[in-house]
């Protein structure tokens, strides 16, 4: 195919390829050409010119396909286009000559049609330029018309549509001509050509004003006569044509001269809407020849032409434009509407005309003002409809005003339903009265229109929550009041029942007890429907209507009610086969009517119980659902004698008793009527062959017996398309209605299947045929075997013996309840019986294989693969395949071919690879039928059959692969484009190919990158095809090719398709553009991205109407699509393709994405929220100009958003969330201000979200103060985001501040709407949390300001004072649970942060620049929140305690549910329970996390009013908390009081943690832990927890499981803060206990005192009692995991193993540190045997701590776990137990032993170990030698080896290290112990002598030397000080002149260095402490060396002077840098 890739063709490669490649080759080279010439400069085409003309003119004769004759004429054009055009005329005489060629031979046919495509095609590119030879050209393609046949009638159309268009007006002398021709073929026999004409004469209507003007009615007469008979591609193109010359018509101004010309009258808009009136109400019969049945009224209109006339009104309205219509919507509705009224009679002679003819009024009313009108145009369609219903109520004529109403109801209902809660205003605005019109239509005369109202109530229930128990309470109190007349009975059933059904849809629900109330009416109705015979039936009905729709209320309403449901149950029928015997004997045909509308009720109610409370269902439920069973069927079996007695008026009644009872038997289960199972089996069977069916309703019964994939290849109506609506009546043919609310009022509680729209119930004859059949399969599966033949062979009898139509009807019904009996056994894995039933089933099956109508044979052949997977024999399954190979090669009739074709394909699917033989032969077959081209149909199936056997065959199909391949390819490219289906085969065909072939296709052998030019030259073939849904299966194959070898996609054509097809009308093409988009962006949005806007602005003409690519990119067009769509799968598509081009690019587009989102929100920004910015800003002045952003409008430039829906919005404010949380992920600089604008100056192109603060905080307003809930809500969600990221953002200009600070007001403003009155509670509650998080975020320091958001949670706080009753009735229960806990979450974390900020203020100020921030941040905010939140505590403290009862009794198992009250909880009724729980589930605990801290701010301690005023504002009284209800009950002192509140807040913490749910949220353990830590931070709580040992361990077990299961840091610390301060609670226990025993036992003997703490006299600790066990575990736990190393096992050693000391993270070392503390209070817990037992343990982990992270630092420092385990290390050595005397041997023994252990970390076996820190380890002997008792340390032989230590260290080079020696050596010269001391003084004393006079003679040259040598002397000096008295003045001689050495004169000290003036500083300065203490040595060395002398006095003289000015340095600054980390390691000692 390389070859194909140049100019010229290349003859040679082409002349030697077959006939197959040759047309590929072709194909292939014009594609490349026509980019090629493109791309190419104009000389060098005009080089190549002439050869190319030749070679493309040859190719003419090559009889060309349909594609290639396309880019040949393309391609021709586009040459003459960019090269000369002087040979164009001999091109078009060629092309002409063709045309008039008399050879009508087939094989010359594709020539002829060329060149007609090539004159089209040359005519519109040169247009004007070809001059006036186009007469001539269009006089021979209309004279060729004549005897052309259908091909070249189309391709003859199409191409004067091209010449058309490209001559434009010039072409003015044929206009006439073609009008003529395409009228004929507008009404073509091929539908095909009916679309070229049609696009024929669009095209035409541009210039020829005649079309729109005078010939205007007969243009119109026309379109309707093409309607007749025609498909749906048929009504799309003539609905398109007819609305658009009718819409120029309508706005026509003509232009002077024309008017001079022709005599133009101006059309008016009645006349286009009357002429369109005309075609819906009388059809293609015109206006005056009104033939004589017509005049009878007998005819009718045909549907097809009803149905394109709907279209046409559409097409009309949209072209004209949404302004158009708002300004003409009074006019045009009244219209719409008269089309259904009375003055039409023809309309609604028929209920089945009235149905169709309804749909049609929807479906123009829906599409226009659904789809064009905004949302403030729709507010005011609202009232145009509504003022509608107002006059058509006050109409007395019933029959004439009713389906009007109907029409007009059911818009409104979804209007409003569509604008949600923005309808709001309108609704309640007593003036307009709205709602009270639609409540006084409800008893009207027409059930239809009862009905309707009671939808249109159920759309406003669910758009507008805060109405539904309004309305609700209204119909009832009707109802109740008025049940006198029927029509007010059974209307205000309905309308309850619709009520009822919008609860489900309304999360805020109704109040419980309107159950009860609905329970109670139903009740009445049917007790008292005995009483009056007039309203029985009535009252009946409306009864069991209103239990049937109370069943939807689910199980938690249903339960309470349900044993009085099951009474009425049981009491509806007889309760013997006796007394139903005498009711038959004694009833009239009145009284029969009553009984059956009553029992298909209860059939119904029961129905709905099992289908909407299965929990309910339980063993003993079904026990006492079924008694009534076998008497209901029974009374099916004496229905047909019945009806004889009786007659028609019980034909109806009846057969909806049918229908319900087999709708309830399908819901239960087989088990449950087994004692009926053979009567019913017989009633189905003379059901599905009744003799009065006379309709065949296929399409209703057969497509859920289809597979979905085989539907495809039927019927383009079964496709789902945007007039779904409307088609589905020519699907169901002219005898049948379509589904309408009146067939069945039980479903206005219902939920439609499809989208939101009114149910459409079938006719209850249809449906009961569609339940009988499903019934059979169930039913028929658990009968014996000998009952099962018998009914079969019935069934087979009944076919054979009808006939005619008849026979179908049967045959359709039979072969729909065997398929679903085998679909049903083949699920449950069923048997199907003996031979005799294969037979049956294998004779059914081939006769409706045979069957004329399409869908039973699709039927057919899945059945006919379920039977070979029932049977599930090979042999059988292989004589099946060969019957079908047998058939297909004998039989020639399309009906056999493509029945067994599928059926052979079905086989394949259920039974996968059949053999390889079979499918070589199946493949073979179906290649040939294939290509039978005589018919298309065989064709389409054999097609559809091998794309389902290439699915099937997977890797056995690779043999095949490539000549399947070249047959897709060679009929694409030859198949005539008019036969779309078969092009829609070959598509799915490719596509499995594809599939098959997988990303094998990334290959580059030969073979493979050969299939894959096939495959991508298929694709591109079916892009060019015009079908539609051809292209579609295009780009999902491109899809696929994508996914496998994206290298090989060309993306930027792909992106081209995409976007031209965004918008296009067809449903299936623009999902399929969507499916492909959304793969596309996840790989390489940026770049399908940039495709989509280079494509926009590079092309000439616009890409779609629709989607403005150009100005708002690919984004935003997609935004715009989302709000005009209304394909729920569409829009989904939509949004995840959104989402995932934000991910990857809105980072980096930041500006587009902010600008989009906003100019969705403020495209909607009403006047109303911005004016209320403008009066907040006057209130405070200064903060104007911030505010001012909100209220910038953008008229400047047009809106590419008009007026978008609140669900775009909705997700316009999600993706605002989205993007900063993407930016959170990205670069810091997002969210820091100075960052940004520094990095925004160095590259003027980056953006950062900080910089668009003002408008992230502008949408979240215009969200969170719209009149739409759910737009509110995400505004709140929106702020609430804004407010956590930017809360600590500092504003650079002012210190001190944060950036937030300037839009406190605007925040003010979002919330204050949020918490008025008429709120729901959902908003209220999320108001909460942002009020909240604003108050915790610390943004408003000033206490003024935060008053007024503090002000909105104190006006809730006051609100939820009075618990669950005071809060509205408007919502259920568990919505006032919601919104009060809500509000005391929001308080509980304004308390935690204001209780936390006082605590920080509280600690020490460091510096003085801290203070000054805690001015500005802490004094005035920090007592100042928490005296805000003080004024409430007492009440708030009540309301914390109530809600934590309540969270702690919803938490209970299941099986303590009789112990809880009930009258439910202080917050939660008890039937609401259930929904309550999730509430508490969501806000407990911060709750009581502010709990804890309240209780611990009181101590636990009753307050007095003196003592207890610093803590509290006002006295509390504790037992008036915590009692609830029980207020009556004795009183408890304030000690159980406590007791009850700590075990409360310890319960429910406990049982949290130990059970956590993986979705516990982190926020929620957090608090938990913190909740305990405040608890034990005081001292009552802990000495509940020390004196119960029980408690702690289990606490500490609990503990533990959190470290195990929860990873995060945070949550590990918190939890090891608890553990610590349980270890302190024991530890104070034990004390008290030994304290206590000490004081009682004073006079005893000390001996006798019993042994207090853990391990008693023996030691002994046992596994889960012992809290010091527990303890050791949960810390090991914590070390091991830090460091493996420590534990034995996994180092596989006892012992030390060498491993290189490692850094632990910041993380990490926190908790080690943590764990230490922990590990070193523990011997405190114990006796001392109980110490001994431990002491190992402790001493193992804390050296093998010290032993792992000894790394060297920088400086000498120690790292954070060394000085941790040191500090451990001290704790453990100076721990009383080692003096204690019955522990002091065995421990004196464990402590040399660990000091061993640390001397050996040090001279390790092996030399692995040097790189350990010698800083550290010596710090750690220092520890033991000052921390232990003497006994420990002085044995000479660990004596001698840590003197060695220190006497290595101090030759150690390094300054830091031996700086360190020194410290840690001065404090053991310190020591009082001279038994301690006194070794190391005699060891080391000299050495740091030498030392000291080496520098001395040397001089230090750095600080470090200095340093050491300032050490040095300190050491010296503390000898001197220990040292016996006659070693003094020996020492202070050694002394005195080191010191005097370093002192410098006057004259030296001005020259002198830095360090040497520190060093005589320092000299002098120890001179001057030293000469007065010892001044008898002091004088006589001076007097002995008068050189020593004289420096002393000149250094003196030189100090007299400086000294005045500076302060002696040495004492305080040693060196300045190192000062903490010293400190740090001194303070262990």
């Amino acid at each position: 195919m390389e070859l194909a890739h140049s100019l010229l063709l290349n003859e040679e490669a082409y002349s030697q390829l077959g006939e197959v490649q040759k047309a590929e080759f072709i194909f292939e080279w014009l594609s490349y050409l026509e980019k090629l010439l493109l791309a190419t400069s104009r000389n060098d085409v005009k080089e190549k010119q002439k050869t190319l003309v030749e070679q493309l003119l040859s190719l003419l004769n090559s009889s060309p396909g349909p594609p290639t004759r396309k880019l040949l004429a393309k391609n021709l054009a586009i040459l003459y286009s960019i090269g000369d055009t002087f040979s164009v005329y001999e091109t078009i005489d060629k092309c002409n000559d063709l045309i008039r060629s008399k050879d009508d031979s087939p094989s010359y046919l594709p020539t002829k049609l060329a060149a007609v495509v090539c004159l089209g095609s040359l005519y519109k590119k040169l247009g004007r330029i070809l001059g006036n030879t186009f007469t001539d050209t269009v006089g021979n393609i209309l004279k060729a018309m004549k005897s052309a046949e259908s091909q070249g009638r189309y391709e003859i159309m199409l191409s004067l549509q091209n010449i058309l268009n490209g001559l434009g007006a010039a072409a003015a002398p044929c206009h006439r001509d073609v009008y003529k021709v395409a009228r004929s073929c507008l009404t073509d026999r091929s539908m095909a050509v009916r679309c070229a004409a049609a696009k024929c004469l669009l095209e035409l209507q541009n210039e020829a004003i005649f079309m729109w003007s005078t010939d205007l009615d007969s243009v119109a007469t026309l379109c309707f006569k093409s309607f007749e008979g025609s498909n749906y591609d048929v009504r799309i193109s003539v609905s398109k044509l007819l609305g658009t010359i009718l819409a120029k018509a309508t706005i026509s101004k003509h232009p002077g001269t024309a008017a001079s010309r022709q005599s133009i009258r101006r059309v008016s808009l009645e006349e286009v809407l009357e002429l369109l009136g005309t075609g819906f109400l009388r059809g293609s019969s015109g206006f005056l020849r009104a033939s004589g049945d017509m005049l009878k009224g007998t005819s009718s209109v045909s549907r097809d032409v009803r149905v394109g006339v709907t279209q046409a009104y559409v097409v009309f309205v949209s072209t004209l434009g949404g302004a158009w219509l708002e300004k003409n919507f009074a006019a045009f509705l009244s219209h719409v509407l008269s089309l259904v009224s009375q003055s039409h009679p023809k309309t609604t002679q028929t209920q089945i005309d009235a149905v169709c003819c309804r749909r049609c009024v929807s479906f123009i009313l829906r599409t226009t003002i659904g789809g064009l009108l905004g949302e403030k145009a729709q507010l005011a369609a609202v009232k145009d409809i509504f003022q509608a219903i107002w006059k058509l109520k006050k109409v007395m004529d019933v029959a004439a005003s009713q389906h009007m109403l109907v029409c007009a109801l059911q818009e409104l209902g979804n209007l409003i339903y569509s604008l949600g809660t923005t309808v709001a205003p309108l609704l309640q605005d007593s003036s307009t009265g709205l709602l009270e019109s639609i409540l006084s239509v409800i008893p009207h005369p027409s059930i239809s229109v009862r009905l309707a109202a009671a939808w249109c109530l159920h759309c406003i229930a669910v758009a507008l929550p805060s109405c539904l128990t309004p309305l609700l309470d209204r119909c009832l109190e009707r109802l109740t009041g008025l049940k006198a007349s029927p029509e007010t009975v059974t209307g205000f059933s309905f309308a309850v029942a619709a009520l009822l059904g919008a609860v489900k849809h309304c999360p805020l629900g109704i109040p419980h007890g309107k159950g009860k109330i609905i329970m109670t009416l139903a009740e009445d109705l049917l007790c008292s429907a005995a009483q009056n015979s007039r309203l029985s039936a009535q009252r009946t009905q409306a009864g069991w209507l209103l239990i049937a729709a109370l069943m939807t209320l689910g199980p938690a309403v249903v339960s309470h009610h349900l044993a009085r449901v099951l009474l009425l149950w049981k009491c509806v029928f007889p309760a013997s086969p006796k007394d139903l015997e005498t009711e038959k004997s004694r009833g009239d045909s009145f009284t029969w009517q009553v009984t059956l509308e009553g029992r298909a009720g209860a059939l119904c109610a029961i129905k709905s119980f099992v289908s909407h409370c299965g929990d309910l269902l339980t063993e003993e439920v079904i026990q006492r659902l079924l008694p009534p069973l076998p008497c209901a069927v029974d009374l099916l079996t004496q229905l047909s004698s019945i009806l004889k007695t009786y007659g028609s008026p019980l034909k109806t009644p009846s057969v909806v008793y049918r229908q319900r009872l087999y709708e309830l038997l399908i819901l239960l289960p087989p088990k449950t009527y087994e004692g009926n199972i053979c009567a019913i089996l017989k009633e189905l069977a003379a059901d599905l062959t009744a003799p009065d069916i006379q309709v065949a309703a296929s399409t209703f019964l057969l497509p859920p017996l289809c597979h979905q994939d085989d539907l495809l290849i039927l019927s383009p109506l079964l496709q789902e398309t945007d007039h779904r609506f409307i088609e589905e009546q020519l699907l169901l043919g002219n005898g049948i209605a379509c589904g309408s609310l009146e067939y069945d009022p039980y479903s206005v509680y219902e939920k439609d299947v499809e989208g939101y729209s009114v149910p459409k119930p079938l006719p209850p004859a249809l449906s009961v045929i569609g339940s009988a059949a499903k019934l059979f399969g169930v039913v028929c599966a658990h009968v014996g075997v000998t009952q099962r033949l018998l009914i079969l062979e019935q069934l087979l009898d009944h076919i054979k013996h009808t006939k005619g139509a008849r026979q179908q009807v049967v045959q359709l019904h039979v072969v729909s309840s065997v398929s679903s009996f085998l679909k049903y056994v083949a699920g449950s894995k069923g048997c199907l019986g003996p031979e005799e039933m294969k037979r049956f089933a294998l004779t059914l099956v081939t006769g409706a294989l045979e069957s004329p109508n399409p869908l039973l044979r699709c039927a057919a052949a899945e059945a006919w693969a379920r039977l070979a997977q029932v049977v599930d024999d090979g042999a059988f399954t292989a004589g099946l395949a060969q019957v079908s190979f047998d058939k297909l090669k004998s039989a020639r009739d399309v009906v056999t071919r493509t029945g067994y074709s599928l059926a052979l394909a079905s086989l394949h699917r259920y039974l996968g690879g059949i053999s390889s033989q079979h499918l070589n032969s199946c493949v073979g077959i179906l290649y040939t039928l294939a290509q039978d081209s005589t018919s298309p149909d065989v064709q389409t199936w054999a097609l559809h059959s091998l794309s389902l056997i290439i699915d099937s065959a997977g890797p056995l199909y690779y043999v095949h692969v490539e000549p399947t391949l070249s047959l897709i390819i060679m009929l694409l490219l030859n198949v005539p484009p008019t036969h779309a289906e078969v092009h829609q085969s070959l598509g799915r065909c490719l596509n499995a190919l594809i599939t098959t072939l997988g990303p094998e296709l990334q290959g580059n052998s030969t073979s493979i990158s050969t299939l894959r030019t096939s495959c991508l030259l298929g694709c591109a073939v079916m892009q060019d095809n015009p079908d539609c849904l051809v292209q579609a299966q295009a780009i999902s194959c491109l899809q696929q090719l994508h996914m496998f070898a994206p290298q090989h996609v060309n993306l930027s054509s792909l992106v081209s398709c995409l976007c031209v097809n965004l918008c296009s009308p067809y449903l299936l093409l623009r999902r399929a553009v969507l499916a492909c988009l959304r793969q596309l962006v996840q790989r390489e949005a940026a770049e399908v991205s940039e495709y989509a806007v280079m494509l926009a602005k590079d092309s000439r003409e616009e890409l779609t109407s629709d989607a403005n690519i150009r100005e708002v990119g690919l984004e935003g067009a997609l935004l715009i699509l989302l709000d005009k769509e209304t394909d729920d799968k569409l829009c989904h598509d939509i949004k995840e393709t959104l989402n995932y081009m934000l991910t990857s690019m809105a980072v980096g587009k930041l500006s587009l994405w902010l600008k989009l989102c906003e100019d969705v929100l403020a495209a909607s920004a009403d006047f109303t929220a911005l004016t209320c910015v403008d009066t907040m800003q006057e209130e405070e002045g200064d903060k104007g100009d911030d505010a001012s952003v909100l209220t910038t409008t953008h008229d400047e430039k047009s809106h590419p958003f008009t007026n978008p829906q609140w669900a775009t919005r909705v997700f316009a404010a999600e993706c605002v969330c989205r993007i900063i949380n993407q930016c959170e992920n990205a670069n810091s600089a997002h969210f820091d201000i100075a960052l940004a604008q520094e990095m925004k100056k160095r590259d003027s192109r980056s953006d950062f979200l900080v910089l668009h603060l003002a408008d992230l905080i502008r949408m979240a307003f215009m969200a969170a103060t719209d009149h739409n809930d759910h737009l509110r809500l995400s505004g709140l969600e929106m702020l609430l985001v804004v407010i956590r990221r930017f809360a600590t953002v500092p504003e650079p200009e002012f210190p001190g501040h944060v950036i937030l600070e300037q839009y406190q007001a605007n925040v003010g403003a979002a919330l204050r709407p949020a918490f008025t009155s008429e709120t729901p509670p959902d908003v209220t509650a999320k108001a909460c949390q942002v009020c909240s998080a604003w108050i915790a975020s610390g943004v408003v320091s000033d206490l003024n300001d935060l008053r007024r958001i503090h002000q909105l949670l104190v006006s809730s706080l006051t609100k939820i004072q009075a618990g669950k009753e005071a809060l509205s009735h408007l919502y259920n229960e568990s919505a006032s649970t919601m919104e009060i806990l809500a509000v005391l979450k929001a308080w509980a974390e304004v308390y935690i942060i204001a209780v936390q900020r006082r605590k920080n203020h509280r600690q020490p100020l460091k510096t003085t620049t801290c203070l000054e921030d805690s001015i500005r941040y802490g004094s005035c905010s920090s007592d100042g929140l928490l005296d805000l939140v003080y004024t409430d505590i007492g009440t708030l403290s009540r309301l914390w305690l109530a809600a934590l009862q309540d969270f702690a009794l919803l938490t209970l198992p299941s099986e303590f549910a009789s112990q809880l009250p009930a009258e439910g909880g202080a917050f939660y009724t008890a039937e609401t329970s259930e929904n309550a729980k999730l509430h508490y589930y969501n806000s407990w605990a911060l709750i009581l996390h502010a709990t804890a801290l309240w209780l611990t701010s009181t101590g636990f301690v009753v307050a007095d009013p003196d003592e207890g005023a610093s803590h509290l504002s006002r006295p509390v009284t504790p037992t008036s908390m915590c009692q609830g209800s029980s207020s009556g009950a004795t009183i408890k002192s304030p000690e159980d009081v406590y007791t009850d509140r700590f075990h409360l807040i310890l319960g429910i913490s406990v049982e949290f943690l130990c059970s956590l749910r993986s979705d516990a949220t982190m926020e929620s353990i957090t608090a938990c832990l913190h909740a305990l830590q405040a608890l034990l931070d005081v001292p009552w709580p802990r000495s509940k927890i020390g004196s119960d040992q029980d408690l702690g361990v289990e606490l500490l077990n609990v503990l533990h499981r959190v470290i195990l299961t929860r990873e995060s840091p945070s949550i590990q610390l918190a939890s090891l803060e608890v553990v610590r301060q349980i270890i302190c609670a024991a530890q104070e226990h034990v004390k008290e206990k030994r304290r206590s025993a000490e004081v009682d036992d004073g006079a005893a003997e000390k001996e006798t005192l019993p042994e207090f703490g853990e391990g008693k006299d023996t030691g002994g600790l046992v596994p889960g009692k012992s809290l010091v066990f527990a303890t050791l575990e949960l810390c090991v736990c914590i070390l091991v995991r830090q460091l493996p190393e420590l534990n034995p096992k996994l180092t596989g050693s006892p012992g030390v193993k060498a491993t290189k000391p490692q850094m632990l993270s910041e993380d990490g070392s926190r908790l080690v540190s943590a764990a230490l503390v922990i590990l070193s209070e523990l011997p405190a817990v114990c006796s001392p045997e109980g110490s001994i037992s431990v002491l190992p343990t402790i001493l193992y982990l804390t050296i093998g701590v010290l032993r792992e992270t000894a790394v060297k630092l920088p400086g000498g420092q120690l790292s954070s776990t060394v000085a941790a385990s040191l500090q451990a290390l001290k704790g453990i050595l100076s721990s009383p137990m080692a003096q204690a005397e019955k522990s002091y041997t065995a421990w004196t023994d464990l402590l040399r032993s660990a000091l061993t252990t640390i001397l050996d970390c040090w001279d390790p076996v092996d030399e692995t170990h040097q790189e350990l820190d010698e800083v550290s380890l010596l710090t750690a002997i220092t520890v033991f030698v000052l921390s232990t008792s003497p006994e420990v340390t002085t044995i000479p032989c660990l004596q001698k080896r840590c003197i060695d230590k220190f006497k290595a260290t101090l030759e150690i080079k390094d300054p830091m290290v031996q700086i360190k020696t020194y410290q840690l050596l001065h404090s053991i010269f310190q020591y009082p112990n001279p038994a301690v001391s006194y070794p190391y003084i005699y060891s080391l004393a000299s050495c740091i002598m030498e030392k000291l006079q080496e520098i001395d003679k040397r001089k230090p040259e750095n600080t470090a030397e200095l340093q050491i040598f300032q050490e040095g002397i300190k050491v010296l000096e503390t000898l001197v000080t220990v040292a016996e008295e006659h070693h003094r003045s020996q020492l202070v001689a050694c002394l005195l002149p080191i010191l005097i050495s370093f002192l410098l004169d006057e004259n030296a000290l001005g020259s002198a260095t830095s360090i040497m003036r520190s060093l005589h500083d320092f000299a002098l300065q120890n001179l001057m402490q030293i000469g007065p203490q010892y001044s008898s040595v002091f004088k006589s060395l001076v007097a002995s060396s008068p050189a020593l002398k004289a420096r002393l006095e000149a250094a003196i003289k030189g100090n007299q002077e400086s000294v005045k000015v500076k302060i002696p340095t040495s004492k305080y600054t040693k060196s300045p840098g190192k000062n903490s980390s010293i400190q740090l390691k001194t303070s262990f000692i």
